[in-house]
């Protein structure tokens, strides 16, 4: 482990699941903190259950939970229920994932927990936030760009929106926003002493992700519309285009240097050189001269070219072009055995995290009345 870091001593109690808290603790972890997980005893985490599996679990709960511990409890158990608030009352955070009240019904919310622990500092996530006519709701990532506004800003041509390619609100508005007012929390409490009480809600969080939105709406130019803004579709110099063999390219060259480049590149009509007031019509004439040709031929006379204009690649392209690492040095391997693999890279600065080495992903073991703090 690298000498001194930032959360070395910091114990993190998690209860939470599936993607957002895991994720969240996992980069507390890589940054030294001491992560126990608890889960429902017998099955564990849902996400243990899912496909392809690596050992006893799935590889996205191995790339998840690497290097943490993992205790089977019943949380509705008066016992079970009064041995986490032990291990609560010794914890610097508390992670916990459920649907607004359901912690303080099982007597492990905020209060239940200052009272064992003053200077905790307790981090919920929910989807709808801890208040309000949403909060009650079930939802997953999908459900929160779809209610937020933002899964229908991007539309084809019947207007129907797509699928979104990955789970943004999840990670971008449940994970990382955690991960940085759990570490603020932290300094604030180094400096006063205090416990914070964190509230994440994801769908409330996506709205940083439409900030462009909201900053043309407050200024008075309405709220966007569906597949005609600037990176909705609406402009040609931000657009995805088909291939003559089915594959597709990215045109992202807003700046003027860079489109003057690309219509020369590809040999746009003169005509459809300056876009302004004719975007649908240079969208169709752009669309044209791409399909005309393979995306092997688009991609020899896009390379080296600063036009910000590429071809939509594989993931087995991305990986032979060193964008997505396989090979990372930090690796994962399965509960008391030897096979391992490169797990998913960490975000974590390489200054600020654990040396690079294998780790094991927790089996899930019965908790018992000895610390389980390393």
């Amino acid at each position: 482990m690298n000498a001194a870091l930032p959360l070395d001593g910091i114990k993190v109690l998690d209860l939470s699941t599936l993607l957002p808290g895991p994720l969240a603790t996992l980069m507390l972890a890589e940054a030294g903190a001491d992560v126990v997980k608890l889960e429902r005893p017998g099955r564990g985490d849902e996400m243990r259950t899912y496909d392809p599996k690596f050992g006893e679990a799935s590889a996205n709960y191995a790339v998840l939970n690497r290097g943490k511990r993992a205790y089977g409890v019943d949380f509705k158990d008066p016992a079970q229920r009064d041995r986490v608030l032990e291990l609560a009352a010794e914890a610097d955070v508390v992670m916990e994932q459920f649907r607004p009240g359901v912690a303080d019904r099982l007597g492990l919310g905020h209060d239940a927990v200052r009272a064992v622990n003053p200077d905790v500092v307790y981090c919920s996530i929910t989807g709808y936030g801890p208040t309000g006519p949403h909060a009650q709701r079930a939802g997953h990532d999908l459900n929160y760009l779809a209610e937020s506004g933002l899964l229908g800003v991007v539309t084809d041509s019947t207007g129907a929106p797509g699928l979104p390619v990955t789970v943004l609100a999840d990670i971008a508005a449940g994970t990382y926003p955690a991960v940085v007012n759990i570490l603020l929390a932290l300094r604030q409490r180094d400096r006063t002493g205090e416990g914070t009480h964190l509230q994440v809600s994801m769908t409330h969080n996506l709205q940083v992700l439409g900030y462009g939105y909201f900053a043309a709406h407050q200024a008075g130019a309405g709220w966007p519309k569906p597949g005609a803004e600037q990176l909705t579709g609406g402009s040609p110099r931000y657009h995805v285009y088909p291939t003559s063999d089915g594959r597709h390219i990215a045109c992202a060259a807003l700046e003027q240097k860079f489109w003057e480049r690309l219509v020369q590149l590809v040999g746009l009509d003169e005509k459809f050189h300056d876009d302004a007031g004719q975007e649908e019509d240079v969208v169709t004439a752009l669309a044209a001269r791409f399909a005309a040709e393979t995306s092997d031929h688009w991609r020899s006379v896009l390379d080296g070219e600063d036009v910000c204009t590429v071809v939509v690649a594989t993931f087995d392209e991305a990986v032979d072009a060193g964008l997505v690492d396989v090979d990372a040095p930090e690796r994962v391997s399965a509960p008391g055995g030897d096979a391992s693999f490169a797990t998913l890279p960490s975000p974590v600065s390489a200054a600020l995290r654990r040396a690079p080495g294998t780790a094991p992903y927790p089996s899930l073991a019965e908790l018992g009345d000895a610390s389980p703090w390393a």
